[in-house]
């Protein structure tokens, strides 16, 4: 029994002893309900549960379902009517009669309503009916404060009934509960919510473009990007204040989003806008700007040229020469790049030669020692191919413990990709 399990039995028992649940555990921890809903049938058979009251004789400890009915395992007869259990353990009692009658009580009280949700998804079909029909009886407002647990039950085979209830009441709930739930820190929850919040166009097109800028979930950047551009571009044309939307866009940290903006320029009739990013750190990037270029009729293989010839401005500017240029051509420019005194030029160049497909080993060979620990994961992915062909004297003494350990994680990939070293034990690096 884990420490979870076993907060989830004291949980039962304080409920079987009169707490109430906001007593017994975290109400607003949406995993805590069906825990509690699941803790309640497995311990029905615990007889630890029951201590036996000072001065009393031994006797057979009961179970719990005893303690419920009333029967404290003595000798003498139960009370004729023994007291009901508490409605938090009733809902979630084995015997389905008893879930379906306790469901009253659930309708009434708001701090039992998250077992209402839980019993919407359960497996005996009156229980479940009985419950979907009590829950929709709920005005939306309510189902607010129980989205995570309504989205968290939905994986479950019959729990779609809630969450539609729960989008519904979404979309056409007050705005500000909408976007309320937008800073909620479950990740279902948020992302339904900004899903119904484009939907319903509750976000301006430069607040959307500022969370796709500033989010790191990527489900959402995606969406509020492309909702950004949707608004700003409307029918073709640049909406009033499109441009900075856009703008925004283009100086997101993330690719994903900067790519999208770029793409867009194409969209706003902005083409050589797109020029400044032939050079950015990003292959997905300088790719979306070529697309716009070429759309605008302009070859970008000038450009990288051009820009080539000042590389420590346009680090990256080597890396797309070799995504679109030619092989003769512009070889030896890379060549050239790859002992450049700056870093991201190094490396940049070392990732043209690999669009371009002229890698030399005996010239690569050499990076594997260079200072920066990034140039050298460069030049090792280059050299994987054909790391058969590199000496393993030479890597079994980069393997060394005095090497640096980018230089010994390099020396020992190309070991094992040459198939000559096997992987090293945990502790080696």
């Amino acid at each position: 029994m884990d420490g979870r399990d076993g907060e989830t039995m004291r949980a039962v028992v304080r409920v079987c002893e009169g707490a109430t649940p906001e007593e017994a555990f975290d109400i607003a921890s949406a995993g805590a309900w069906p825990a509690f809903d699941a803790g309640v049938r497995n311990l029905d058979d615990r007889p630890w549960l029951w201590t036996r009251p000072a001065g009393e004789p031994e006797r057979p400890a009961p179970t719990l379902l005893d303690r419920l009915r009333g029967r404290a395992g003595s000798k003498t007869a139960p009370p004729a009517s023994p007291p009901p259990p508490p409605p938090a353990l009733a809902l979630c009692d084995r015997d389905g009669r008893v879930r379906e009658a306790a469901l009253d009580a659930a309708r009434t009280d708001p701090e039992l309503r998250p077992l209402l949700v839980v019993r919407c998804a359960d497996w005996v079909a009156p229980v479940r009916e009985k419950a979907r029909t009590l829950l929709a009886e709920l005005p939306g407002d309510d189902l607010f404060p129980l989205a995570e647990l309504i989205l968290r039950l939905a994986r479950r085979d019959r729990g779609g009934f809630a969450r539609a209830l729960l989008e519904d009441a979404l979309r056409g709930g007050p705005a500000a509960e909408v976007l309320a739930l937008t800073t909620h820190p479950d990740r279902a929850t948020y992302r339904l919510a900004y899903r119904i919040a484009v939907e319903r166009g509750l976000l301006t097109p430069m607040e959307l473009a500022a969370t796709a800028a500033t989010l790191g979930d990527v489900t959402l950047q995606d969406l509020c990007a492309d909702a950004a551009i949707a608004a700003g571009t409307a029918g073709g044309a640049v909406a009033p204040g499109g441009a900075a939307v856009l703008d925004r866009l283009l100086t997101a940290r993330t690719p994903r989003v900067r790519s999208a903006g770029v793409t867009a320029l194409r969209r706003a009739g902005r083409h050589g806008d797109a020029e400044p990013f032939l050079a950015d750190r990003s292959g997905v990037v300088r790719a979306c700007a070529r697309y716009v270029l070429r759309q605008g009729g302009v070859d970008p293989l000038p450009v990288y040229r051009e820009l080539c010839a000042d590389p420590a401005a346009h680090p990256g500017a080597a890396a797309g020469l070799g995504e679109c240029g030619d092989r003769v051509t512009d070889a030896g420019t890379l060549w050239a790049l790859v002992e450049h005194p700056l870093p991201a030029v190094r490396l940049h160049a070392i990732t043209g030669l690999r669009a371009l497909d002229v890698v030399a080993r005996e010239r690569l060979t050499p990076l594997l020692d260079d200072p920066s620990p990034a140039v050298v994961r460069a030049a090792t992915r280059a050299l994987l191919p054909d790391a058969a062909g590199i000496p393993e004297r030479l890597l079994r003494e980069r393997s060394a413990p005095d090497r640096p350990r980018a230089v010994r994680v390099a020396a020992d990939r190309l070991l094992r990709a040459a198939g000559r070293q096997r992987r090293p034990d945990p502790g080696y690096r």
